[in-house]
């Protein structure tokens, strides 16, 4: 299965739909790297994918939602960062703090806290095998 990016604030009405393990989004210097994927062995038909994003200062993804049969765990691996998903109130998450995405939601916010560190996530999709694209900006 391919990754899907997420999406660069300055790129809000494109996704990208680039293979392979490292995906830089233009001058913005955001990127996401597959750190792993593989099929659930004892759920049929499902996969669990983690991917590593790393937001330098001041970088934002666009609003987006993913894949729509995904479960998202989201864990700070390092700094911090603002994130707003559904309805649910505007969070800073620190290094160490986690949050989970349901099948459907929309991200309305994920971006760097700081302006002059860099922020580091963790994802973990757990997903329908054949379900792509991992992310889409919402238009």
């Amino acid at each position: 299965m391919n990754i899907r990016t997420i999406i660069a604030a300055t790129c809000a009405a494109r996704a990208y739909s680039m293979a392979g393990s490292t995906y830089a989004h233009d001058s913005e210097a955001q990127t996401v790297t597959k750190n792993f994927e593989a099929a659930i062995p004892n759920i049929p038909g499902k996969s669990l994918i983690a991917v590593e994003v790393d937001y330098a200062p001041g970088v934002a993804s666009a609003p987006h939602t993913h894949a729509k049969s995904a479960f998202i765990y989201a864990y700070v691996i390092s700094g911090a960062i603002e994130s707003k998903v559904n309805d649910g109130e505007m969070r800073i998450y620190r290094a160490g703090e986690s949050w989970s995405e349901t099948p459907g939601a929309i991200h309305s916010i994920s971006r760097n806290a700081s302006k002059t560190e860099p922020a580091k996530l963790l994802a973990v999709f757990v997903l329908d095998t054949n379900d792509n694209p991992l992310t889409t900006p919402v238009k």
